[in-house]
């Protein structure tokens, strides 16, 4: 898999760093689009919080496994960027919104309960 990104990508954390982490979300995007079937995922975060760079580390490592090459991560802080939740009409934070492939889904929350996001993005049935 080959991944394309802007030069943000360097101050992505890596999986195993949550704490310490200096991500300038602002509007980050991860791109790893090689695939048929094209996910732009985006999440919603207040700032670069501890639950904020979870959620976003936990959504980057079930992409890597579910998605390899066929995703779109937008990182977007609605501190710096409030018209955009507006928009969105987002209420809480962190909050992942599927806009494609359509319908759009939505998930609150630092996305640690694995088993519960794939679900929510129709990625796993539920058992």
């Amino acid at each position: 898999m080959s991944s394309s990104s802007d030069d943000s990508q360097s101050d992505i954390p890596g999986p195993d760093s949550t704490q310490d982490a200096t991500v300038q979300w602002s509007t980050l995007r991860l791109q790893a689009l090689q695939g048929s079937e094209h996910w732009l995922l985006r999440l919603y975060v207040a700032g670069q919080t501890p639950r904020s760079v979870l959620a976003f580390v936990n959504l980057r490592q079930i992409c890597e496994e579910h998605l390899a090459g066929r995703y779109q991560i937008e990182v977007i802080d609605i501190q710096a960027q409030p018209e955009l939740a507006s928009a969105a009409q987002i209420l809480a934070v962190p909050t992942l919104v599927r806009a494609l492939p359509e319908p759009i889904r939505r998930i609150i929350g630092d996305l640690s309960q694995t088993e519960r996001v794939l679900v929510g993005l129709d990625l796993m049935v539920k058992h």
